[in-house]
């Protein structure tokens, strides 16, 4: 076969993004009639509305029709938890700030938004629960009593063990601030059908909530998305409001509808990632292991459930991220807050979980006054066998970084395997090694991993450098940071990890490709259509990608969980070589060949001594009256989980990765530069070098954000202060390392995924934390004490910090 994958071939709509020609939803051209529509919000965060006068919204200039709860036909409800919680418009209860009150249908755009602030409402205001420790008080939950999963007997071992500390750890949410916006379309049909065209990484979501708002069978709806500026997850459930408005409101009027959120509005109707307080008590020896270790996650939810349990759950699931804890307690509670829902973000909960295990190193090794690095690897887990993998074929010794972005500093001249660093590790021990939740590991990889980027960032020599420079002046100071990631692949709601697709060859051997993915800019499109290439053997250009459609692939699963590629993927793979088998059975009975002998590549299909251009056999298979259309389908095998008991195998296998972060910090204003960050990153085989180098680079950028310059302020009356980019600061070009190493670790995966390779979506999001304990190390120079830096680390929470560790 002609390989396409493992090619490091661009973005396949990277030419219309730069030259603007890429079609969003906002980019569709619009019947002359096509109505545009806005809601009418809440201005309060806990009360009842008593009363609501729309006169003057209905005379807005351009109003055409206006809708409040009860005018809608059937259910109001747009909740993607199944406890249908979550109403369109607000029934005379409301929750937040920014809760859909009603909502307008006008000519335009601005004349939507205009009228939508013109209603008079009468409100009994409540005081709003926005804090933890008030939810705690009033039992405000979401679910109750707390979970709670265990390992060992936590308590006795922390009880028993020769050092204790104890601490807590605070971090904030994080704004999705993708570049489009949320868009919804209705376009009205005959026998009152709809098609609606959604920015949206959950087609049959908005499918399902769309039928049963216009009370249809999900026959009667198709959603179709063909790309979105941006989703890291904002887009999973967030677009359903608007979907169902344009669905309802279109059906109403009987014209097309369109409604897209200013980022006003965007940011104060939509939910975040959510924010975090972790408690923590650890027992540990002298060299540093963990010996016991109890976790309190306390998490506020907002005002609805939405994904918030699975994403809690996932917490939980990576409260030990690389390390082998025997004896640890993890308790979890879901807070119910009056604050917009807080919803899935990129990593879904583990981020929040990763971060109070690095906390809990991070403190223990200033305790014990150890490298931070060989704490971590002292507790990791230990390295599966390579001659273990992969059916007892070994892969390649710890390859060498197989690129590198930065090109101040090439890395790939440096072999990956080094001396130990300073201070190095003592392996786990030996035997079954097992998480909280009782999930054997078997495909580790950081003890490698991690010596290899120890030696290509020449961590041992930096660290002194830093260690005279910090001596040596008493206003800036450098830190290093480092953080390892082992975050687990698949739906931990065990049915969505399936996928199907749909493939046809027409007779001139072009290829037209659909599947259950949806494309935020990640590049699955491409990935995908690679597989495709690959598998029939031809060039790229003969395989048209076409947008993701419901009335094509039914009953997909949300593009999420870092499983679009495995799971779309081995989908397509599957309808693929269905058709290459029965191309092959055509090609096999003309040339007196057996089947098997038949091979597909350059664009040809051999048969012995024979050889047919792919087209050429396209139209003997049409001739011969053989189907040239298939479907395909994938489940990920050997997965169970009992979320209540915290026990079985939630994951196919693990990604791994380690990055190295030096700063800068001011002690005169808290002021900070990141100068250099190295990393490597685990994509197994990757279907995609470049677009996996790019998806590393943007997770780095986007982790070190959230725990840096990110912050979410609301006020005492539940307000968000900070819902514009003049409030609101993501991390621009101007705040990329100067130096930015990136390289992908390049060993097959042991878990037999398409073509071996490992996701690359989430897992690299993780790389970030290491900006923030770096910027920890750096204010821990100022003083003695450990510093206690809660995220995001913004100078003004820097600067305290190092007051704090100088005893000013």
């Amino acid at each position: 076969m002609n390989d396409q994958v493992r090619k490091p071939l661009p973005h396949d709509a990277a030419p219309l993004h730069v030259t603007g020609e890429a079609r969003y939803v906002d980019d569709i051209p619009m019947p002359a009639n096509c109505l545009h529509l806005a809601f009418g919000t809440s201005p309060v965060a806990r009360g009842v509305l008593k009363s609501i006068d729309l006169a003057p919204v209905r005379a807005a200039p351009g109003v055409v029709r206006v809708m409040l709860a009860e005018d809608l036909p059937f259910a109001n409800d747009t909740a993607s938890a199944p406890v249908h919680d979550e109403p369109l418009l607000s029934t005379g209860s409301l929750n937040f700030v920014g809760q859909p009150v009603f909502v307008v249908a006008a000519t335009s755009h601005h004349a939507a938004r205009f009228a939508a602030r013109q209603a008079v409402m009468e409100i009994e205001e409540e005081t709003p629960i926005l804090t933890v420790d008030a939810a705690l008080a009033a039992e405000s939950y979401i679910e109750h009593p707390p979970l709670t999963w265990t390992k060992g007997d936590a308590s006795a071992a922390i009880a028993a063990a020769p050092l204790r500390l104890e601490g807590r750890c605070e971090m904030g949410g994080q704004e999705h601030f993708y570049l489009e916006g949320q868009a919804a379309l209705a376009l009205p049909q005959e026998g009152g059908d709809m098609i609606v065209n959604s920015s949206t990484q959950h087609p049959t979501e908005i499918q399902h909530k769309v039928a049963e708002a216009l009370g249809l069978p999900m026959n009667a709806v198709r959603v179709e998305s063909r790309r979105m500026g941006g989703g890291f997850g904002g887009k999973e459930s967030q677009g359903n409001g608007l979907a169902v408005a344009c669905a309802v409101m279109a059906r109403a009027t009987g014209r097309p509808c369109k409604m897209r959120y200013d980022r006003d509005d965007d940011m104060q109707i939509t939910g975040k990632r959510h924010d975090f307080r972790i408690d923590y008590e650890v027992g540990y020896d002298e060299t540093g292991r963990i010996l016991g270790v109890d976790f309190r996650q306390y998490t506020r939810c907002g005002w609805s459930q939405d994904l918030s349990l699975a994403v809690a759950d996932r917490a939980m699931l990576h409260a030990d991220n690389a390390y082998l804890l025997e004896n640890v307690r993890i308790e979890s509670h879901r807070l119910r807050t009056n604050m917009c829902s807080a919803t899935a973000y990129r990593g879904f909960g583990g981020p929040q979980g990763v971060v109070g295990i690095e906390r809990v190193l991070d403190h223990l090794a200033h305790a014990l006054g150890m490298d931070p690095v060989a704490v971590r690897q002292v507790n990791y887990y230990a390295d599966y066998t390579p001659e273990s993998a992969i059916g007892g074929a070994a892969p390649a010794p710890a390859a060498p970084p197989r690129d590198i972005v930065d090109r101040e500093t090439d890395l790939t001249s440096r072999g990956a395997v080094g001396a130990l660093s300073e201070g190095a590790a003592v392996a786990p021990p030996p035997g079954a090694q097992t998480t909280p939740y009782g999930m054997p590991i078997e495909d580790f990889c950081l003890g490698r991993l991690t010596e290899a980027l120890l030696e290509s960032s020449e961590y041992a020599a930096r660290k002194r450098a830093i260690a005279e420079w910090n001596e040596a002046n008493p206003v800036l100071k450098r830190g290093l940071g480092f953080s390892p990631v082992k975050f687990g692949i698949s739906f931990t709601l065990s049915h969505l990890n399936q996928a199907g697709a749909l493939v046809h060859v027409y007779q001139d051997g072009s290829v037209h490709l659909n599947h259950g993915g949806t494309e935020m800019g990640q590049g699955l499109f491409q990935k995908v259509a690679q597989v495709a290439a690959s598998r029939f053997g031809i060039s790229m250009e003969m395989v048209k990608i076409t947008a993701t459609d419901t009335a094509k692939v039914p009953n997909t699963s949300a593009t999420a969980a870092s499983s679009g590629s495995d799971l779309n993927g081995m989908a397509v793979k599957a309808a693929c070589d269905t058709l290459r088998d029965r191309i092959a059975g055509v090609v096999a009975e003309l040339h007196q060949v057996r089947v098997e002998e038949v091979v597909f590549q350059g664009g040809e299909v051999l048969a012995g001594g024979n050889a047919l251009s792919f087209a050429e056999a396209a139209q003997l298979t049409y001739q011969a009256q053989v189907s040239l259309s298939a479907t395909g389908h994938y489940r990920t095998p050997d997965l169970s989980w009992d979320r209540m008991k915290g026990a079985g195998k939630p994951f196919f296998y693990f990604a791994h990765g380690a990055a190295l972060t030096e700063v800068v910090v001011d002690r005169l204003t808290g002021e900070y530069r990141i100068l250099r960050a190295d990393m490597l990153h685990e994509a197994g085989e990757s279907l995609n070098p470049a677009l996996d180098l790019g998806q590393v680079e943007g997770a780095y950028v986007q982790g070190a954000g959230w725990l840096t310059t990110e912050e979410l302020v609301w006020d005492g009356k539940g307000r968000l202060r900070t819902h514009a980019p003049s409030t609101y600061k993501i991390p621009a070009v101007s705040d990329r390392p100067k130096i930015f190493n990136v390289a992908l670790w390049d060993e097959p995966n042991p878990a037999a995924t398409i073509y071996r390779s490992k996701a690359v979506g989430e897992p690299p999001f993780m790389l970030g934390i290491s900006a923030w304990l770096a910027l920890s190390d750096a204010v821990a120079a100022f003083g003695t004490a450990y510093p206690v830096l809660d995220a995001p680390a913004t100078p003004e929470r820097v600067l305290a910090a190092i007051n704090r560790v100088r005893g000013v």
